[in-house]
């Protein structure tokens, strides 16, 4: 004769044993306190405890889903602001083409934003640049850095020179459109392809003449506080 005791598992008198009901709401509360906090506190001023007290949830429960503060922004930013169309590759066929698709892309998302945020993702290289490296990798494109693929693609077309450096597109476009944001001022087709003819091409192409190396933009993965970086050859005055 078979039988099991109370309690070894499987369901009981017709019921399954269930725990604390879950939460389907949380997260999103979570996500939206975060960004709440990221545009109040900025970036070094997010906290697991502000987060936790403003969503109403335990700082336990934020550490179950995520280990550090950089995935709790970048699954804000994918739950958020940086969302839409984010992850499809940048492959227009031309290099004009590309760089009004990251323009167009960076601009959208600066604009879907509050202005912290916006102003996360161009600071997020200069106080983390593990977050900014992050944010590109689990988000997709931003816009907000010039991808190696977009560059090499133009190399062999012959549309750019060997040795161009993403410098003056990483260092420019972010903060041209965050000034036309915050102004409240237009980024339609007309300035986006003004800004890309007249700057932004131009300078790309002259980064293969530079004679010595060209400093780290804000969005190059690793840029040095300027506190900290060994002064560029011939601008010790500058430092």
């Amino acid at each position: 004769m078979s039988y099991r005791k109370e309690g070894s598992g499987g369901p009981r008198s017709g019921r399954t044993q269930r725990g604390r009901p879950r939460d389907e709401g949380l997260e999103r509360r979570i996500l939206a306190a975060v960004v709440e906090v990221l545009s109040e506190s900025g970036y070094e001023g997010l906290t697991y405890e502000e987060v936790a007290r403003r969503c109403g949830a335990s700082k336990a429960s934020l550490y179950r889903r995520w280990r550090l503060k950089r995935d709790m922004v970048v699954a804000a930013l994918r739950a958020g602001p940086a969302r839409e169309g984010a992850t499809e590759p940048v492959d227009t066929g031309s290099l004009r083409g590309d760089l009004l698709a990251l323009c167009r892309r960076l601009d959208r998302t600066m604009r879907a934003a509050d202005s912290g945020t916006a102003m996360l993702l161009l600071q997020a290289g200069l106080e983390d640049p593990e977050l900014c490296e992050a944010i590109e990798d689990s988000v997709g494109p931003t816009g907000a850095r010039l991808p190696r693929p977009v560059v090499d693609a133009a190399v062999a077309r012959g549309e750019l020179p060997e040795g161009t450096d993403p410098f003056p597109f990483e260092e420019v476009v972010g903060a041209a459109l965050l000034l036309r944001r915050v102004n409240g001022l237009p980024a339609g087709e007309g300035y986006l392809a003004a800004l890309v003819d007249t700057v932004v091409l131009p300078a790309l192409r002259a980064t293969a003449a530079a004679e010595r190396p060209l400093p780290a933009g804000i969005f190059s993965g690793a840029p040095v506080p300027h506190t900290s970086r060994p002064p560029v050859p011939g601008n010790e005055e500058n430092e």
